[in-house]
């Protein structure tokens, strides 16, 4: 285990649990944001994450030895502002890459998804390797950054991990922008209203994952020997297959006076784009990945504490 981090992008959905999960280990935890409002007084220090200067500065002045780059512009988000999404993703991902060949750092984290799939991969079982095409500018994005950690890794020796993240699902910190996000909102309308209007069809089907499923395989994925890591772009990471209408039929089985409706809108062409399922038996061999929520689980879970 490494003494100090970096996680940049730290009061995020994911950024935020994650320092609590490393925290919880004696690690010592230095967070960055943008982010201002969220918890002023846990975040030590105010980061663009496209300025290098200020990265380094950081990166000297604690000693960092890991650095855990949550930032980023989600699906929903990136189709709005493609410019803008571009450049804080691959800018930020090039600036930690770069400084890990200047052997300011001896590891890094950078997250892919699932939407660096597209529309011609194959729905079903998707493959490590395949057909990736993605069709959204945020797919784009974390398949060129899949591309520069292999690069970085082959050509500079950097210990770049990644994972392709599903849709993330927690009830402790409000969704980002992504197309998943129905998946939280759900819960939060449930108890208050007792229904909930869609974005997304009934049937469509995308893998997603409880939070504490996703943070266990970060933390696992990092702290395994560098032998054991095969892939250098992203590891797959499959996890529940969820709908809106199969969540519905289990938060009704607690709530039996729920009702969703549905009024499909711009995310429903993203989220048409990406797999129905996973095949991660890579990530499972090379380094023991598992799921640990179930779907019944993950829906009580979330009921209990979307107030």
């Amino acid at each position: 285990m490494p003494t100090t981090v970096l996680v940049i992008g730290s009061e995020g959905q994911i950024g935020s649990e994650l320092c609590e999960a490393l925290s919880a280990k004696k690690i010592e935890v230095i967070r960055a944001d943008i982010k201002l409002e969220t918890a002023p007084e846990k975040l030590q220090y105010h980061l663009e994450a496209s300025d290098k200067d200020a990265l380094r500065y950081i990166l000297e002045k604690h000693k960092v030895e890991t650095v855990y780059l949550m930032a980023a512009m989600l699906s929903a988000t990136s189709e709005k502002f493609p410019e803008k999404a571009w450049h804080l993703n691959m800018q930020s991902l090039l600036n930690v890459l770069d400084l890990a060949k200047e052997k300011y750092l001896m590891k890094v984290f950078w997250p892919s998804s699932i939407a660096v799939f597209g529309p011609d991969t194959p729905k079903n079982n998707t493959p490590q390797e395949t057909i990736i095409n993605p069709s959204t500018v945020y797919g784009i994005s974390k398949r060129a950054g899949e591309l520069w950690c292999s690069y970085y890794h082959q050509v500079h020796g950097v210990d770049v991990r990644s994972l392709r993240y599903p849709g993330i699902i927690s009830h402790k910190t409000a969704p980002g922008g992504g197309t998943t996000d129905y998946a939280v909102e759900i819960f939060s309308q449930a108890n208050r209203t007792k229904q909930y209007n869609s974005f997304i069809k009934a049937p469509t089907t995308t893998p997603m994952i409880y939070m504490s499923d996703a943070i266990d395989a970060t933390l696992t994925l990092m702290n395994a020997p560098a032998e054991n890591i095969s892939i250098r772009t992203s590891y797959n990471l499959g996890g529940l297959m969820i709908s809106p209408e199969k969540l519905a039929k289990h938060i009704k089985k607690q709530l039996p006076d729920f009702e969703i409706s549905y009024t499909p809108d711009y995310r429903q062409k993203i989220a048409d784009s990406w797999p129905e399922s996973i095949d991660d038996r890579i990530a499972r061999n090379d380094w023991g990945y598992h799921v640990s929520v179930d779907l019944e689980q993950m829906v009580s879970i979330m009921l209990a504490n979307c107030l």
